[in-house]
């Protein structure tokens, strides 16, 4: 990306807006069962780039969060409330020291931004802090980390990061509750029954279709969406809840968060659609794949177990040098899954959004590639870690050899280190693109696969 050029904000980023194979396995979230870590040379490349994330700027303070993409990308300093949820959970399942410390440093930058965000106590986070200084794109400096120099956290206003989702804030607080279970502070659990208070007030909603919907913009006005994601990531929150604090209202919100996911099964296809706009009618396209892939992870349904069957066949994609829009470089081909079934008919003759690439409808989504291969490793059929190992490989062969000579913070990372999100730009069908930029969360994912660990287990 030029720096000319804006950046297209994520589907998380959407809401500020106003806008709709490792060695070795650990412990899998909730299984009790500890194992010995033998960590293969990409997990150990792929953890360089979480802390080389997490501390670029390193003299903005100890309070601080991971930057989540590359410089490259043009979101500057840009730390995603998602993507550091994933990077607390990726560093837990290291079961090293060194990750439990990083892991616990996060979770108590994302309670200080609960309790010093600039408008709101209401135990709220925001879609995106930024995390050191930059100058944007209209000369205007940004000269502050994480934390202000009045103490506020510093939300992301540049680009509108300013709402709140549900679906962010359900996997911020599924980190706190781990780090809670693994650390036994008491202060993580506080933080996550906080989020799951704000979410139960704001989200819950009485219409046919039920659940819980999308959160707020900017302006703290609700939007009328209700996500199959987001209850699907509501699931895997109360369930923790539930058994962290006892109270069987936490169950109660989790079998109803459950009781529209499923209303979303297509039996005849065998697949989970997005969503709803209004409560009442079902949004039959596009198909994603992470609703496929996280409510098998969240429900362990034999009855729903086809839609990664479903993701595995009618989402998979080849990206090669010589496809018309691909920036893979010759010789390299890469095997996943893309985001979506409108990913899949995407128009190759304009560019994803203005000033950006034509997309390539080949080009693998490798946050998506990697928890497909966690979900298949998690429902264990014939022929299903064999099918996660060639995932994992690709994935592994991407941080090995894509997204070269790129920064944080100005400064080289680690050779080889961190996943990009994308194999070559790709066009989600939902208004933004994805692209070769090394990525926190889509690393985060390829550690929750490779380490056979299952954030959505209660």
């Amino acid at each position: 990306m030029s720096g000319s050029q804006r950046p297209v904000l994520s589907r998380r980023a959407l809401i500020g807006a106003g806008l709709a194979v490792g060695a070795a396995a650990v412990t899998t979230a909730g299984s009790g069962t500890a194992w010995a870590v033998t960590r293969a040379p990409a997990q150990r490349r792929a953890y360089a780039f979480l802390a080389a994330a997490m501390d670029g700027y390193p003299d903005h303070g100890t309070v601080r969060l991971a930057q989540s993409y590359t410089d490259q990308a043009g979101l500057f300093s840009t730390a995603f409330t998602y993507d550091n949820a994933l990077a607390i959970l990726a560093n837990l399942a290291s079961r090293t020291a060194d990750g439990r410390s990083r892991a616990v440093a996060l979770g108590d930058a994302l309670l200080y931004a609960q309790a010093h965000d600039p408008v709101h106590d209401d135990g709220r986070l925001r879609q995106a802090y930024n995390v050191g200084p930059y100058t944007f794109y209209d000369g205007s400096p940004q000269p502050d980390g994480f934390v202000r120099a009045d103490g506020t956290a510093n939300v992301g206003t540049q680009f509108g990061f300013t709402g709140t989702a549900v679906g962010d804030m359900a996997w911020a607080g599924i980190a706190l509750s781990t780090l809670a279970r693994r650390t036994g502070e008491r202060r993580f659990l506080t933080g996550a029954v906080r989020i799951g208070e704000w979410i139960e007030r704001v989200g819950r909603t009485d219409e046919p279709l039920g659940g819980y919907k999308f959160g707020v913009n900017g302006a703290d006005e609700k939007l009328p969406f209700t996500s199959t994601e987001h209850n699907t990531d509501l699931i895997g929150l109360f369930g923790q809840l539930a058994r962290l604090t006892g109270d069987r209202v936490w169950r109660e919100r989790r079998a109803r968060a459950a009781a529209f996911v499923k209303k979303m099964w297509e039996p005849s296809g065998g697949f989970f659609y997005t969503g709803t706009n209004d409560g009442v009618t079902i949004n039959r396209s596009p198909i994603p794949e992470d609703t496929q892939t996280w409510t098998h992870l969240a429900l362990s349904s034999p009855a729903h177990a086809r839609s990664l069957d479903w993701a595995t066949t009618e989402l998979a994609v080849l990206d090669t040098a010589d496809r018309r829009n691909s920036t893979v470089p010759a010789g390299q081909s890469y095997a996943g899954v893309t985001f979506s079934s409108a990913s899949l008919l995407a128009n190759e003759d304009a560019p994803i959004a203005a000033g950006q690439p034509k997309p390539d409808r080949n080009g693998v989504w490798f946050e998506g590639t990697a928890h497909l291969a966690l979900a298949l490793r998690h429902r264990h059929n014939p022929g299903d870690e064999a099918r996660a190992r060639r995932l994992i490989a690709s994935v592994e062969r991407a941080q090995d050899l894509l997204g070269a000579d790129q920064t944080i913070g100005g400064k080289a990372l680690p050779a080889h280190s961190g996943v990009v999100s994308a194999s070559s730009p790709l066009d989600t069908g939902f208004g933004f693109g994805y692209y070769p930029y090394r990525h926190t969360g889509a690393t985060a994912w390829y550690l929750l696969a490779a380490t056979r660990t299952n954030p959505l287990a209660a």
